[in-house]
């Protein structure tokens, strides 16, 4: 019998059924075996927002096509009181969901990264990466990455109206995510670190409540092993739909505390 007590705090009822509703509709609609979702019922607990052409709270937002073939794209947004200003920040953002879920425009993402573009204040690029089991490991990052080149391209002018309006002059970058998200800056930043841009200049990396694990469990992992939502179980599927078949956690973008210095980081 487990040692360990559930002290979780108490939530109030909106949020319980809320959590109760997400949680029903990820076990109910993704198969055991980490095989499959059935994207077509998620998407009715995943609400989508529409990019805002008209400022929303000073924010405007638009979404650009980077790959039609990979449906890759980014949702941009941008702060319209700092039109013209000198140094703007970029953020390029990474959403959470296990990696299998959301979106970048889902409504909590788009409520996100409009606060973000209109608090710190900056241009934010928000990623719509593949999504597992229908696309593996590398995917994600590979998605990533190709986003920071394409926005890295002079011939990108989706900045030309935010900040220095010189194409030719270097921008501060960040990168950040959360869980999953948080996971995708982490390597994606790795990866950036090694690579000589025309134009960005990653300054840093912000990972709120990174996804990262192994085959030992942590401590959180025993505590919250039956938590609403986040539970161990679905944790575990989220790695099984993410990575090749035939490895574990014990993978080098999971388990990485002793893997940042390996060279080839996306390779099996």
């Amino acid at each position: 019998m487990s040692s360990t007590k559930k002290n979780w705090p108490k939530l109030p009822l909106g949020i319980r059924l809320l959590i109760a509703a997400h949680s029903m509709s990820v076990d109910a609609f993704s198969r055991n075996d980490g095989s499959a979702v059935n994207r077509r019922l998620m998407n009715l607990f995943d609400p989508k927002a529409s990019p805002s052409r008209k400022p929303d709270n000073g924010v405007v937002s638009s979404d650009i096509v980077v790959d039609t073939t990979r449906k890759l794209w980014f949702r941009l947004y941008s702060n319209t009181t700092t039109a013209g200003k000198m140094f703007v920040p970029i953020v390029v953002y990474f959403h959470g969901g296990g990696f299998a879920y959301m979106a970048a425009n889902s409504m909590s993402y788009d409520d996100l990264c409009k606060r973000l573009a209109r608090e710190i204040p900056a241009v934010v690029v928000s990623v719509n990466y593949r999504l597992s089991p229908e696309h593996r490991y590398p995917s994600q990052y590979e998605d990533g990455f190709d986003v920071l080149k394409f926005i890295d391209n002079p011939d990108f002018e989706g900045f030309s109206a935010f900040g220095n309006t010189d194409t030719s002059s270097s921008k501060a970058f960040f990168i950040a995510g959360d869980s999953a998200g948080g996971n995708l800056a982490h390597h994606v930043a790795l990866k950036a670190c090694q690579h000589q841009f025309s134009r960005l200049k990653l300054r840093g990396v912000i990972a709120l409540q990174p996804f990262f694990g192994g085959e030992e469990r942590t401590e959180s992992e025993l505590k919250l092993a039956g938590a609403p939502l986040i539970s161990v179980k679905r944790t575990d599927w989220m790695w099984k739909a993410f990575l090749p078949h035939g490895y574990n956690r014990d993978h080098q973008v999971v388990l990485i505390l002793y893997k940042i210095g390996r060279e080839n980081m996306w390779r099996d």
